[in-house]
């Protein structure tokens, strides 16, 4: 491994003018295709094998042309104080409003609130159900502007007026300002490690072009492969941090190299063989990581997943060819490590680093710095026994959304089930008395607790598929409504037992319950996978058995800390204002599991640029004290400023007006911050310093059987060693050193 992209390495140092427009014209290309690709339109949230999902296609293929997809919104109106409804001026401004609303050339139906029966009981409270032959995403901009112009002509007749449901839908927007400030805290740590600007930028370059050539190509795909806005913002994310990280730690092992008084071709492919090599198998861990998302079984999880693990590695290739041709193109103005203190402080050897004497600490006191870091970091997980699950819904929206401020009038005129129906399928088609299975279920349900509504059953033409609305007395994201629902479930079994007909529920809210519990059953097989994968991969790496254990148990002590400050942020509002969380609710379902699969590829990076270097001073003869002291002195500073970098990307998106993009950006982050600084740079190395010689045992069997990865660079000792390096010296290096 390490031979080879030695020689990729040189090779793109070499032909720096071909591999830099291979890049640029790739850019461009998936620029192009981007800006000329069709609307990517809505995104089909499915949950194969879920009885909402079961439910949902029935109503497909029995109630055809009911167009279950199209957008709606319900327009609410709250009458002014001492006034109803009811009274003649309200009803002549609401009726007029209906009538303008059906006006809209994609509007299909608009339900008048007095025929439909949708005024509140004490008459202050009614709302409009407005349906479109489009999704939310397709609306054209004019519907959804002629939606909000006729309800301000409400307002301006005196009523209060706001609009729910995803008619207003709009692709989720990241923080710009957040992200600029990310990248400009990125920019300064870069700086401050590498010591000038040439340096600093050619990782922020770099990120960049493989970022837009990822997103471009998310967009550019995005209508034939149903992908949503949510996929290209965690794939501007992820690629973004481990883009800028991986060339960092190329760029810093080039400058070392340099120090060590090496040709600038030959330090381009030491960095390649050696730093390099570290990035392919971080950035596998990533990707095996994302891409395993996928067992899931949710398409919509299985995308995310595989978008980001593409644009993953194209960081990575961008990092081990692109970074050696522009190493090539700055010459001189990327110097070598240390020259600017040398220069100060003249002959004198500077003292060893703050990462050489924390390193010298932890070694001697173990046992205290594991004891601190493990208790510390299980403090801060004891939340995550509180977490409780569900999905944003408009309840979860800011204050100053009309969308939730038509979530709260609602919920204050028909009560907080309102917002969260069940829908009920009732599928009579093996009855012999459809109507009376349909009535049979509905005075079950009406039987049980929190129920407020049951409709009426509603027949399809055929007249074997029934649906029943019911409205629940609690909000959709509670625990008494996912209990209503499994109890409506219970009795659906005992009604096909004794009328042969099946009760399914379905509708926002149970597809939600649904998606949480297929979920929670896919964490321990996601995680088995997962971290067994990267188990295997890290034991090739560090050829030890006890190494990589400590890393994947390092990484659930992490992870479990990082969802118990999630829970205290955003479920019990602990510093919410600080981060602009204006309403607590239940975790978004999918955070535990995708912080498992992201957090662990990112955990895994550190360990493997922190530890590879600690594993090249043992091999090299040092002790197992002394190998970790090194590799602190060597990588310590460029791991923290990594970390530094990928929490400030993270940061950038807590700005985010969308929850969910906002929970996982701060959810990364933190995780981040916990693994680097604290499992990785305190719980690691007192670890390796308790376990000594034994944390690099290795079966002597299992090691004949691995092959050989050569993380370390040994490859380029024997080539050394035989002559085989290739030696010459850059032309234009020549140039630069006889003008000098």
């Amino acid at each position: 491994m390490a031979t080879f992209l030695y020689r990729l390495g040189r090779f793109a140092f070499r032909r720096r003018h071909f591999v830099a427009l291979f890049w640029v014209a790739l850019l461009t290309l998936a620029g192009v295709a981007a800006a000329n690709a069709p609307a990517a339109g809505s995104t089909s949230f499915s949950i194969p094998g879920t009885e909402a999902q079961k439910a949902f296609d029935l109503l497909d293929q029995r109630f055809p042309g009911s167009n279950s997809d199209g957008a709606t919104a319900r327009v609410v109106f709250k009458a002014p104080g001492g006034e109803k409804m009811t009274d003649a001026a309200n009803k002549a401004t609401v009726e007029k409003t209906v009538k303008e609303l059906a006006d809209g050339s994609e509007v299909t139906s608009v339900a008048d609130p007095y025929a439909a029966h949708a005024v509140s009981k004490d008459g202050t409270v009614a709302y409009a159900s407005v349906r479109y032959d489009k999704s939310g995403m397709e609306l054209e901009d004019a519907s959804r502007t002629a939606l909000q112009d006729t309800a301000q002509q409400a307002r301006d007749a005196g009523l209060t007026v706001e609009i729910g449901g995803d008619a207003l839908q709009a692709g989720a927007e990241p923080g710009a300002a957040g992200e600029v400030v990310g990248l400009a805290i990125a920019a300064v740590v870069l700086v401050i490690t590498l010591g000038s600007l040439v340096a600093a930028g050619l990782p922020l370059l770099t990120a960049i072009i493989g970022v837009g050539i990822g997103v471009s190509g998310i967009t550019a795909l995005a209508k034939a492969l149903d992908l949503g806005d949510t996929t290209s913002t965690l794939a501007l994310m992820i690629g973004l941090a481990v883009g800028i990280d991986y060339a960092l730690f190329i760029v810093s092992r080039y400058r070392g190299e340099l120090a060590e008084g090496r040709s600038r071709e030959e330090a381009v492919g030491r960095a390649a063989g050696t730093a390099g090599s570290a990035v392919v198998f971080a950035g596998l861990t990533v990707v095996i990581a994302l891409a395993g998302l996928s067992v899931v079984g949710v398409p919509m999880l299985t995308k995310m997943g595989l978008a980001a693990a593409a644009t993953v590695l194209v960081a990575v290739l961008i990092a081990l060819t692109m970074i050696p041709a522009l190493l090539g193109y700055a010459g001189r103005k990327v110097r070598p490590a240390g020259e600017k203190r040398r220069k100060t402080d003249g002959a004198r050897s500077g003292g060893p680093g703050l990462g050489e004497r924390w390193a010298s600490f932890v070694v001697r006191r173990p046992a205290a710095v594991l004891l601190l870091g493990v208790v510390g970091l299980g403090a801060v997980a004891v939340p995550a026994t509180q977490l409780e699950l569900g999905l944003p819904d408009d309840g979860s929206q800011p204050t100053s959304t009309t969308q939730r401020r038509a979530y709260d009038l609602l919920s204050e005129g028909f009560g907080p089930g309102f917002n969260g129906p069940l829908m009920i399928v009732v599928d009579a088609k093996g009855s012999d008395d459809p109507k009376a299975a349909a009535n049979r279920v509905a005075d079950d349900i009406k039987g049980l607790k929190d129920v407020t509504t049951v409709t009426p059953a509603v027949f399809n033409k055929a007249g074997d598929t029934a649906m029943i609305t019911v409205v629940p007395g609690s909000k959709p994201s509670s625990t008494q409504t996912e209990d209503l629902v499994h109890a409506i479930r219970d009795k659906g079994a005992d009604v096909r037992a004794d009328t042969g007909a099946k009760a399914l529920v379905t509708g926002t809210t149970a597809m939600n319950i649904d998606f949480s519990q297929k979920l929670n059953d896919a964490l321990i097989p996601y995680l088995g996978l997962v971290v067994g994968l990267a188990f295997l991969l890290l034991i090739a790496v560090f050829r030890s058995i006890l190494v990589p254990l400590k890393a994947a148990l390092g990484f659930l002590l992490s992870v479990l800390a990082a969802l118990g400050a999630v829970v205290a942020v955003f479920q019990w509002g602990w510093l919410g204002g600080l981060l602009g969380v204006e309403q607590t609710g239940p975790i978004m379902s999918m955070m535990p599991i995708f912080m498992v699969g992201v957090v662990f590829g990112l955990a895994m990076d550190y360990e493997v640029f922190l530890v590879t270097r600690m594993r090249e001073a043992y091999v090299h003869g040092e002790t197992s004290g002394q190998a970790v002291v090194t590799g602190f002195r060597h990588s310590a500073r460029v791991v923290a400023a990594a970390a530094v970098i990928m929490i400030a990307v993270f940061g950038g998106f807590i700005t985010s007006s969308e929850s969910m993009i906002k929970m996982i950006g701060f959810g990364l982050a933190i995780a981040v911050f916990f693994d680097a600084f604290i499992v990785r740079m305190a719980i690691v190395p007192a670890v390796l310093a308790l376990l000594g010689r034994r944390a690099w045992w290795l079966p002597k069997w299992l090691d004949r059987a691995l092959p050989n990865v050569d993380v370390e660079g040994e490859g380029l000792r024997t080539l050394d060693a035989a002559g085989g390096v290739d030696r010459d010296t850059d032309p234009d290096e020549d140039r630069e050193l006889v003008k000098a």
